[in-house]
This record gives C-alpha cells, sequence and structure tokens, in this order.
C-alpha cells in the first residue's frame, strides 16, 4: 500500500497522476488531500470538492481507466486515519506537490494534520519518503528544510521539466514526473523512456 498526499502548492494534477497509475499497477492507495489543495484544483483543473468521496469523483471525471476501488480517501483532519499511526504497515509516502508550509511541518515534526503526521511515522518507521516540493525560487528557509528531512531519510524529488524526452505537452512533462517517482517506489511503467532507450540512438541525438 502506497501513501499519496496532494498539499496546497500549484501542480496538483502531479498527484492524481501518480494515484491514477498506482490504481492502474492494481497499487491500493491511501489518499489525503488537504484544503488548500482542493482549492487549487478547483483554479487549475476547474473541479470543485463534492460528495463524500471526492477524488474517487475526480479520477472518473477526467475519463481515466483506474481501479478506484483500491483508492481510500482520508480527511486532512482524520488522526483516527490508519495512516496515523506506525502499526500500519504502508510501504511508502508520497507528498506530490508538497507545500512549502508543510515541508516545514515535516521539517519540524509539527503533526498538525494528518499529512504530517503520516510522514512523521515514515520517517520515525524508516518507511521510504518522497517529497516532491513545488515552489521556486528556493529561500535558505526552504533549503534548511529539505536538507532537514533529507539528513532524516527522506527523497528530496524536485518536478524539474525534462528536455531529453522532448515533451510536446504539459501532460508529457507531468508524467514525467510521475514516471520518476513510480520509479524510485520501484513500480514498472512506460510513461518516458530512459535515456539511450527512444527509438533514436543517444549519437543521434547528441549530434
Amino acid at each position: 500500500m502506497i501513501a499519496v498526499a496532494i498539499t496546497g502548492a500549484s501542480g496538483p494534477i502531479m498527484g492524481i497522476r501518480l494515484i491514477e497509475e498506482l490504481l492502474n499497477n492494481s497499487e491500493e492507495v491511501y489518499a489525503v488531500v488537504s484544503n488548500a489543495s482542493w482549492q487549487i484544483i478547483e483554479h487549475e483543473l476547474s473541479y470543485k470538492k463534492k460528495g463524500s468521496f471526492p477524488l474517487t469523483d475526480l479520477i472518473a471525471s477526467r475519463g481515466k481507466t483506474a481501479n478506484t476501488g483500491l483508492l481510500k480517501e482520508f480527511d486532512d483532519k482524520d488522526f483516527f486515519s490508519p495512516l496515523a499511526s506506525g502499526s500500519t504497515l504502508f510501504e511508502a509516502m508520497v507528498v506530490i506537490p508538497c507545500s512549502m508550509k508543510t515541508l516545514s511541518g515535516i521539517a519540524h515534526g509539527y503533526a498538525d494534520s494528518l499529512i504530517t503526521r503520516a510522514c512523521d511515522v515514515s520517517i520515525k518507521e524508516k518507511r521510504k519518503l518522497i517529497i516532491v516540493p513545488r515552489e521556486t525560487p528556493l529561500s535558505l528557509i526552504h533549503i534548511e528544510n529539505m536538507h532537514k528531512i533529507a539528513l532524516a531519510g527522506a527523497i528530496i524529488l524536485p518536478p524539474v521539466i525534462s528536455f531529453y524526452t522532448l515533451p510536446k505537452s504539459t501532460d508529457d512533462m507531468v508524467d514525467f514526473i510521475t514516471g520518476k517517482v513510480l520509479n524510485l517506489l520501484g513500480k514498472k511503467n512506460t510513461l518516458f523512456e530512459s535515456w539511450g532507450n527512444s527509438s533514436g540512438s543517444t549519437k543521434e541525438i547528441l549530434a
């Protein structure tokens, strides 16, 4: 089981795509979307939160094939969620995108939400924790917070655009980041071609 958190930073589509791909790979997903992120989702994806299972509804509305029966949604204030306890044996956790507020909470152990508590659990239980920070430029405070959680064992994966994959759309760029996260999780995917495995040879690309 993989835990995925989507926080209040630009780019929630990255987290949604990750969840879709995990579900398509028959992975059980425990998902948490912060209240701030729902506001950004409404702005960037033109989807307004509704119903008891808004993330499931959002994925269905995108017309993507996804086994939503494997998806469990939790409110960011639900401290009775299994994610709030180290006794729940989730494989890994990904915060994508990660706001600087959430980053600060993780770095300082300030678990005032289910998301920051689940990250705290990941660190103390030595589970894989992947953070996709979404901010630019970075202040020294942001960098120090990333340094702190990296020392604690987290992986920092900035959503840096790939040019060598020759992206033709925003979807291509989102899929590249999603694929990079899946690679770190050890999950096979075909969202982008590895360097040197494209139809043209490396020599042709570099020529």
